[in-house]
């Protein structure tokens, strides 16, 4: 463990690289679990390093900070962020120790991911690649293999590892580069070749020797998908000072306890129909991990909720952070309304993406990670995420500038 020592370093850049880290160790985490990848398992432990160091230097330069009991109560906020974000880093180090420890999994998970699922590759860049050279934006992979750069590993000129998280289009790939890829098999195995000079061997499909194991994939998948939102939303609700946002938070954080309930419920059944139940013993702590994030995304957002102002530093931190989170209601005339997001390619018209869609009606029902066939329809709440410029421009079209008048 390295030793940190206190250097002056900008709050704002400190607490903006915890933000984008802790949201790439949840998506690494699970994805590990999912694919039962070593690999990805290690660069979420190497990465919890690095929030380790992170969070030691956020509260040192707080501390230095506070000279009066007016600077306490105002910076006192500051650190619940900071703990909150360090609170998710060891739930995805828990997580990524599920699969290192061989705590217990089944062998046919990867089997039982629904199709429709993206998964996510790690791949070192060749040599004599064609993408050395060449910024994402002129590779255009999204658009053509429908495959996402979500992060870029690179060493740096004293060795150690440098992480560029939510790379954008003037990114430029260079030879030896760790790219962390997500997309569907078919894509992922033409940028994985390219990349690499390599064949795409994705993972063997184990069957399943134990009944309804697709129920608790899907579980796993939604718990997932809703505690990304939640951490999305609770950075949103700071950014915008947003109660609408932190609520939203406060739903979604009962929605993956009930998750958990039932994954526990499902695990403990099926230990009854199987010859080894330790197999199953990850699940549970899959399941405690991600009330951890749940609970921790609540944190970021509870200074909100109670009316608490946020110091300009974390808003400030957020807003420069990779990307910004919006939410947006579609108006009766927005020009998205009707069109589904296939249609719209919104990635390419604006740079941001919907991760995540509530419908309105009596019951509230969010589409998490909505494919290219969702419909938007007038009504709908977007949960949009993406840089500025790309945020206002989706703002614009659905009809809803409201979020930036903040």
């Amino acid at each position: 463990m390295p030793d940190v020592e206190y250097e002056p370093v900008s709050v704002k850049a400190v607490l903006s690289e915890m933000k984008d880290t802790a949201e790439l160790l949840i998506d690494l985490s699970y994805s590990a679990v999912l694919s039962g990848s070593d690999e990805l398992a290690e660069e979420v432990l190497a990465l919890e390093e690095r929030m380790d160091v992170l969070q030691l230097q956020a509260r040192m330069s707080v501390l230095m900070a506070a000279r009066s009991p007016e600077d306490a109560e105002q910076l006192a906020p500051v650190l619940g962020v900071v703990g909150a974000a360090e609170k998710i880093a060891d739930a995805a180090g828990d997580i990524a120790k599920i699969v290192l420890e061989d705590i217990g999994l089944p062998e046919a998970m990867r089997a039982a991911i629904p199709e429709a699922t993206e998964a996510l590759v790690r791949t070192t860049v060749a040599a004599d690649s064609e993408y050395v050279g060449r910024t994402l934006g002129e590779i255009n992979m999204e658009t053509e293999r429908g495959v996402r750069v979500i992060a870029v590993r690179r060493a740096s000129e004293t060795g150690k590892r440098a992480w560029i998280t939510n790379p954008d289009k003037e990114t430029e790939i260079r030879a030896g580069d760790v790219l962390l890829l997500r997309g569907l098999d078919e894509g992922l195995a033409a940028v994985y070749e390219a990349a690499t000079g390599e064949a795409y061997d994705p993972p063997e499909h184990t069957a399943s020797p134990i009944e309804d194991l697709e129920r608790a994939v899907d579980s796993i998948v939604t718990m997932k998908d809703t505690s990304e939102l939640a951490v999305d939303l609770a950075y949103g609700s700071v950014l915008f000072d947003s109660e609408a946002d932190a609520e939203e938070v406060v739903e979604l954080e009962a929605e993956v306890d009930a998750l958990k309930s039932r994954l526990e419920a499902w695990t403990l059944r099926a230990a009854g129909r199987v010859d080894d139940p330790i197999e199953l013993r990850g699940l549970v702590h899959l399941a405690a991990a991600t009330e951890v994030i749940s609970d921790a995304a609540l944190e970021i957002s509870e200074g909100v909720l109670r009316g608490l102002d946020a110091h300009p530093v974390v808003a400030a931190a957020v807003e420069e952070s990779d990307e910004v989170i919006v939410r947006l209601t579609v108006a009766e005339d927005a020009e998205i309304a009707g069109h589904t997001l296939g249609d719209l390619e919104l990635g390419t018209e604006t740079g941001g993406r919907v991760i995540a869609v509530r419908r309105p009606g009596e019951e509230t029902e969010w589409v998490v990670s909505p494919d290219a066939d969702t419909r938007l329809s007038a009504g709908d709440v977007l949960v949009a995420k993406g840089t500025r410029a790309g945020t206002e421009r989706l703002s614009a079209m659905a009809g809803d500038p409201r979020e930036f008048d903040a």
